[in-house]
C-alpha cells in the first residue's frame, strides 16, 4: 500500500534504472488486480470530450507510454468487440445503452479489466445508497472512527420537508445535495439550509445531511487499487450558534472542494490540517473497494472540529476529476513534468 499526501508521504524520486521502472509498472498493474504485463498494458478509454481533455493530456500519455501503458480511444460509433484487444477499459459515460454494451463485453471477454463495472458505479451514483457501506465497516484499532452524518432522503413534495426533518430528528443547519450523481455540474451543487421554514424551498429529489463543523477543510482521498493519495481542500466554514440564530434561508454553493481551493499549502491549525491516520485510510479504502466493487474512486472525508480521531465520509465519487495527477504520482513521475 502506498499512501501519498502531504510532504511526509510524497516522493518524487526517479527510478535509477530500467529494472526499477519495470517494478513500478508491476506494482501499478498488480495493485489494480491485473495480470502481470511483461510488455505493455493497453488501456481503452471511453470518456466525454471534456473528460478526455482534462485527463488524457499529451505529456501524461507520453510518460505513461514510457512505462509500457498505452491509451487507446474507444470509437463509440463502432461495436466494442470489434476494437482492441484491450487489457483494461477505462470509462466514464452514462446511460443504459452504454451500461448494457459494457455488461455484454464483460461477459464475452472476462479477462479484460473494466474500470469499473457499471453495476458498482450505479451504486454510488445515488446518494441514498453510496454511503450505506461506510456505516457497516468496523474500523476498531485503526487510530480513529469513521461514520456518516445523519441524513434523510426526500424524493418529492418540498412542502413536506420541514415535518420530515422534525420527525427524523435532524439538527439544523442541513446540507442539501441532489439525490442522483450523473456527472453533471448540477449534481454537485450544494445548499445550506439554516432554518425550518426555508426547507420547503428546496428542490427534491435530494439528500439532507446534518452539517458537521470540520474546520473548513475536507480531505479528498483518491483510491486506485491499493494506492492512496490524500489532498486537502477548503470547504464550508464552521457555523457557530450565534450565526445559526442570525441567519435564515437557503444558501446555494457551487462545488466547494474544487482544485482551485487547495489547502495543502495553507497556514492551517495543525489540529485541522493533520491528515487522517494511515492505518485508518488503508483499512477504509480496502473495505470500500471490496464492498463497493470499485477500484477507481475518491471519498470526501471531514474531521469533526474539536476532535482528532472522529471522521465522517460525506461523499463517494467514481473516477474523480483529478485522477491524472494521481496517475503521475503512481508512475513516480515528477509533478513539474
Amino acid at each position: 500500500m502506498r499512501l501519498i499526501g502531504g510532504e511526509e508521504h510524497k516522493s518524487n524520486e526517479q527510478p535509477e534504472n530500467e529494472n526499477e521502472s519495470n517494478n513500478e509498472q508491476e506494482e501499478f498493474t498488480l495493485g489494480l488486480g491485473l495480470p502481470h504485463q511483461s510488455t505493455r498494458l493497453v488501456v481503452g478509454y471511453a470518456l466525454t470530450s471534456k473528460k478526455t481533455k482534462s485527463f488524457l493530456q499529451p505529456k501524461l500519455e507520453n510518460l505513461a507510454r514510457n512505462k509500457g501503458i498505452v491509451f487507446v480511444a474507444i470509437d463509440q460509433s463502432r461495436p466494442l468487440s470489434d476494437q482492441g484487444p484491450f487489457d483494461v477499459i477505462l470509462h466514464k459515460l452514462f446511460g443504459k445503452q452504454w451500461r448494457q454494451i459494457l455488461e455484454d463485453y464483460r461477459e464475452k471477454y472476462p479477462e479484460v479489466t473494466v474500470l469499473d463495472p457499471p453495476s458498482a458505479i450505479k451504486h454510488v451514483s445515488n446518494r441514498q445508497s453510496m454511503l450505506q457501506d461506510v456505516t457497516n465497516i468496523n474500523l476498531c484499532d485503526c487510530h480513529g472512527k469513521v461514520g456518516v452524518p445523519k441524513q434523510l432522503v426526500i424524493t418529492e413534495d418540498p412542502l413536506s420537508i420541514p415535518d420530515a426533518v422534525t420527525e427524523a430528528g435532524l439538527v439544523l443547519p442541513l446540507v442539501s445535495k441532489p439525490l442522483i450523481v450523473d456527472g453533471s455540474a448540477k449534481s454537485h451543487l450544494l445548499s445550506l439550509a439554516y432554518d425550518q421554514l426555508s426547507l420547503s424551498k428546496l428542490d427534491p429529489p435530494l439528500v439532507l445531511q446534518e452539517f458537521v463543523n470540520h474546520g473548513g477543510v475536507v480531505f479528498k482521498v483518491y483510491i486506485v487499487g491499493e494506492a492512496i493519495k490524500v489532498v486537502r481542500r477548503f470547504s464550508l466554514p464552521d457555523i457557530n450558534k450565534l450565526e445559526l440564530l442570525n441567519n435564515a434561508g437557503v444558501f446555494r454553493f457551487p462545488r466547494v472542494s474544487c482544485a482551485a481551493a487547495s489547502a495543502d499549502d495553507a497556514d492551517l491549525d495543525p489540529s485541522v490540517a493533520e491528515l487522517p491516520p494511515r492505518p485508518l485510510l488503508e483499512k477504509l479504502s480496502r473495505e470500500l473497494r471490496q464492498r463497493l466493487g470499485l477500484q477507481l474512486f475518491n471519498i470526501d472525508m471531514i474531521r469533526e472540529h474539536g476532535t482528532r480521531d472522529h471522521f465522517y465520509v460525506i461523499d463517494i465519487n467514481y473516477f474523480p476529476g483529478k485522477w491524472n495527477f494521481f496517475l503521475i504520482d503512481i508512475l513516480n513521475i515528477p509533478q513539474q513534468l
